[in-house]
């Protein structure tokens, strides 16, 4: 990919959390991206989620930004597939998630039982193929499916052609994961990349991964993942999403700064 010219980055939520999704929308406008990717399910306690199925004024918020600055949603998260899960209560999600156009929907392996989970990822593709939304797997090295490898026999096991997997460059990087895993994986698995960098060091522990993975990850080319490695064995051509959260920085310079700034590294690493 590299000396190919990547301009349409997609902001992902957890780069700007403190954005609700119009403040976001406009954000990205001003910023240089063409899309974002909406947190409307809540991850963890201490950060939020816009949960746009339920809050009707700010879908029509987020609508009326949308139409205002051209920026669309290229993706709604963060659907933790836990074993309680009612796959079924997913709908309005969807639904919000249809009325903005978004094209795939995020989820997670939270549940032990890799059956059960692999049947309930497959209700929600199949709930989700009714308002158009194709289903990502993103993998962790926390969770019990921790490789790309794993993800994709989860994935191939749904028998379902709307399900893919999303790698991102810090969870291929912690997991370790290496580049020719990436060419074993069908390129219609793969519809889009989530980038970001870390330093090289990886964290002994599960609160160090955590930390890096929730709150202090670094730009695109300012780390020492290998970005342009992964982006070489991906897909050409898919959607590039920007998932970079900077609490320290954000609290120094706000969210719009730091956009700008991920961003501005990213194109400089892409096209380079």
């Amino acid at each position: 990919m590299k000396g190919s010219a990547v301009t349409d980055f997609s902001l992902a939520h957890l780069t700007a959390i403190s954005l609700p999704p119009p403040d976001l929308i406009r954000v990205a406008a001003r910023t240089g991206y063409r899309t974002v990717g909406l947190r409307m399910i809540r991850v963890t306690p201490q950060s939020p989620g816009y949960p746009l199925m339920t809050d009707k004024p700010m879908l029509r918020e987020t609508r009326a930004a949308m139409a205002d600055t051209g920026v669309g949603v290229f993706d709604i998260e963060f659907v933790k597939i836990e074993p309680e899960i009612d796959i079924a209560g997913l709908e309005p999600f969807f639904a919000a998630g249809a009325e903005l156009g978004a094209r795939y929907a995020i989820a997670s392996p939270y549940d032990p039982d890799l059956n059960r989970l692999t049947d309930r990822l497959a209700e929600m593709c199949d709930l989700g193929a009714r308002y158009g939304i194709g289903t990502v797997l993103e993998f962790f090295p926390w969770t019990n499916v921790a490789s790309l490898p794993h993800a994709a026999q989860i994935i191939e096991a749904t028998g379902r052609a709307n399900a893919g997997i999303l790698v991102d460059t810090l969870h291929f990087d912690r997991c370790g994961c290496t580049l020719d895993q990436i060419d074993r994986v069908p390129a219609a698995r793969l519809p889009f990349v989530h980038i970001c960098d870390v330093p090289a060091e990886r964290p002994t522990t599960t609160e160090g991964l955590l930390h890096h993975a929730r709150a202090e990850r670094l730009p695109p080319g300012e780390g020492g993942i290998d970005i342009l490695g992964v982006l070489r064995h991906m897909p050409p051509g898919i959607p590039v999403a920007l998932e970079v959260p900077m609490e320290a920085l954000t609290r120094e310079i706000g969210p719009e700064a730091v956009a700008l700034r991920v961003r501005e590294a990213a194109t400089r690493l892409l096209d380079g």
